[in-house]
């Protein structure tokens, strides 16, 4: 594996993947029980926008820059901007959060973190950068393996109900990926059947995706959501148009969430050239 996110961190596909997650943590919030949350790609978990990785793709400035410079009004990309602002504040003016500083942030004292990462060089700057915060727990592993080892999550004899398994993996087996996470969370619903699932998706030709989408629908949960974001048309197999998360029980109005923060988010990212888009694959009755 050579994926380095240094390369692409703050981009179109950070900024969404960054507004849904925190607002499925903030969801799931709303309930006063403890939570877990396992991040099965979690990368170094924090990035530096002036670093010669960041600057050789200048991925950052159409995504987080350009929507620092637009600002539009939701709370859910409010939520996301504050949690930049504090990162930057605590770790420097061209500092951006990944997922893991982003569910530490969001999560409570009470509540519990896993982040693996594969990458030896990687998981060594994950695990410094969490040195000092107990609620987080690194790994230097395979993120689908574990899912099968850490769910359901237990800490001593406190069995948690409820949480957040978000699955970003960086797809250098492009399709073939689709099949070890369908896989991967069959299984996880049957070890963690409540707890909300996550999965980012890249989009180069949506068509592609028709056979990940029909196998996510039959998987046994009772609702299953799609969020996208577009900030090209999806008609080149040669870039990344835009991105994806696959939410399996998502929490209760969050499809009025996205339709609500999307269409601001693609006119900030995208203008016209963009689109976006929340379907139900399964809805409960």
């Amino acid at each position: 594996m050579n994926y380095r996110h240094a390369f692409h961190a703050g981009n179109h596909a950070d900024v969404f993947k960054h507004i849904t997650t925190l607002a499925v943590c903030d969801a799931l919030l709303a309930k006063p029980s403890p939570l877990f949350a396992l991040d099965t790609h979690g990368g170094r978990g924090l990035y530096a926008l002036d670093s010669n990785s960041a600057q050789r793709t200048g991925e950052a400035e159409a995504g987080i820059g350009r929507l620092i410079a637009e600002a539009p009004r939701h709370p859910a990309i409010n939520r996301y901007l504050a949690a930049v602002k504090a990162c930057r504040a605590q770790h420097g003016p061209t500092s951006y959060p990944g997922s893991p500083w982003l569910l530490a942030h969001a999560l409570r004292e009470e509540d519990r973190i896993a982040v693996c990462e594969l990458l030896p060089e990687e998981a060594a700057q994950l695990k410094a950068n969490f040195a000092g915060d107990p609620r987080v727990a690194t790994h230097t592993r395979d993120g689908y393996e574990a899912m099968k080892a850490l769910l359901p999550p237990r800490l001593g004899e406190l069995r948690y109900n409820r949480g957040l398994v978000l699955i970003d993996p960086p797809y250098e087996a492009q399709l073939l990926e689709f099949d070890t996470i369908i896989a991967a969370l069959r299984d996880a619903l049957v070890r963690w059947p409540n707890a909300c699932y996550a999965v980012w998706y890249p989009i180069k030709l949506r068509r592609s995706l028709n056979q990940f989408f029909r196998r996510a629908a039959t998987l046994p949960v009772k609702s299953s959501l799609l969020a996208e974001l577009m900030v090209h048309p999806d008609d080149s197999p040669l870039r990344m148009n835009g991105s994806g998360m696959l939410l399996l029980n998502p929490p209760w109005q969050f499809d009025t969430t996205m339709r609500e923060a999307l269409p601001l988010l693609q006119k900030a990212l995208a203008g016209s050239d963009g689109s976006w888009r929340v379907e139900w694959l399964k809805q409960a009755d």
